[in-house]
């Protein structure tokens, strides 16, 4: 859901699995493009991997997207780490000098300290130029400075590194489960109109493990991570005010995306979406119909004002699931001074609830943008 995120970047800036939709890659046509040369995310798609865990230049805006929960030495942490891509189209076809700028790349990286109530967060911008940082179309790579994500050369194995002033992050991610395709024939609509929309996937249950360095300490670490992948090119409407989007990981083996984009009205834009994911892999589409979320409180920033909801309430009546999702630290809000104070909330949760009589228990992550006032993007 950070598609639209990564547009506001851009105006500061001034073992094969296959999913989605049957047939080739590309549709046989032609794709439309934006008046800049980049590519739409329109329908057919059909994702196939490991090709689509690299970058796509053809589009504009693409992120790489990590969060996870982990625990060592007797505490718990919840971490993000992710990439973004920019596309600057003005200089696509320009210098062919080592320092012309194509993309910019951003990296944030926040960890949260369940045990001990801190939250943690940098940021920080690069052009692609002299392996600074970049983006691998041919092999998943993507990396800003010492941080990086990538395949290791097992072909699945996510390799990640997470370098902060005060803590740095050495993690492996099994896929335990395949990759997850949002939307239909390939395409998660976000609004009314030719390719706003996007390429979004996701491998929802990645058994983790690995370091933590923190406060002179070295701790082993183990979990399990959720990963996203999103490219496209179009734009939101101008009627949202912003998003919330949650992920969850229920320990009953299952997993669960939702996002409502909010629109300046009030409303919610009908082509919010969501996708439940079973045990064994099998996954179902899910429209604003198929379910409710509502805030049980309210969170108001001591550095940018932000009035955010903090602890929800999710109901999928079909499934006859009802969810409480309440953060485990109220402050998990980044300020991302590398693209313009772009500000946001994105934060570790826990999940509990009943489905048919049944307990249910689980954890997640869940961000919150377009709460200071000004949109997102």
């Amino acid at each position: 859901m950070r598609r639209v995120l990564v547009l506001a970047m851009a105006m500061a800036c001034a073992s094969t699995f296959t999913c989605g939709a049957v047939g080739a890659a590309y549709a046989a046509a032609p794709a439309p493009v934006t008046a800049a040369g980049f590519r739409l995310a329109v329908p057919p798609y059909a994702f196939s991997f490991p090709r689509d865990h690299a970058s796509h230049p053809e589009f504009k805006t693409e992120w790489w997207y990590y969060t996870g929960h982990l625990e060592g030495a007797g505490r718990e942490y919840g971490y993000e780490l992710t990439f973004f891509r920019v596309g600057l189209p003005r200089l696509r076809e320009g210098s062919k000098s080592a320092w012309a700028a194509r993309d910019v790349m951003f990296v944030h990286l926040a960890l949260t300290d369940v045990n001990g109530k801190r939250f943690r967060f940098t940021d920080a911008a690069r052009r692609p130029a002299l392996g600074v940082a970049g983006a691998d179309s041919a092999h998943y790579a993507v990396w800003l400075e010492r941080s990086f994500a990538r395949l290791a050369p097992d072909g699945r194995t996510h390799e990640l590194l997470g370098v902060a002033p005060d803590f740095e992050l050495a993690l492996d991610l099994a896929p335990g489960k395949p990759p997850i395709a949002h939307g239909a024939n390939g395409v998660s609509q976000k609004s009314p109109g030719v390719g706003n929309a996007s390429h979004y996937y996701s491998l929802t249950r990645m058994p983790t493990r690995g370091q933590l360095r923190i406060g002179g300490d070295t701790l082993a670490v183990t979990g399990e991570s959720w990963m996203d992948h999103e490219f496209g090119s179009g734009a939101m409407s101008a009627t949202h005010s912003g998003w919330d989007w949650f992920s969850v990981q229920l320990d009953d083996g299952r997993e669960l995306m939702l996002y409502q984009l909010r629109l300046k009205d009030g409303g919610i834009e009908p082509l919010s979406s969501g996708t439940i994911v079973e045990a064994d892999g099998r996954s179902r589409h899910l429209s604003l119909a198929d379910f409710r979320i509502k805030p049980t409180g309210r969170w108001k920033s001591p550095r940018t004002g932000a009035d955010y909801p903090s602890g929800w309430t999710v109901e999928l009546p079909g499934e006859a699931l009802s969810l409480t999702v309440a953060p485990v630290l109220a402050d998990q809000e980044l300020a991302a001074t590398s693209m313009g104070g772009v500000v946001y909330w994105e934060g570790a949760v826990r999940v509990r609830g009943t489905q048919r009589g049944r307990a249910v228990t689980g954890k997640g992550y869940v961000e919150l943008t377009g709460y200071t006032g000004r949109a997102p993007f």
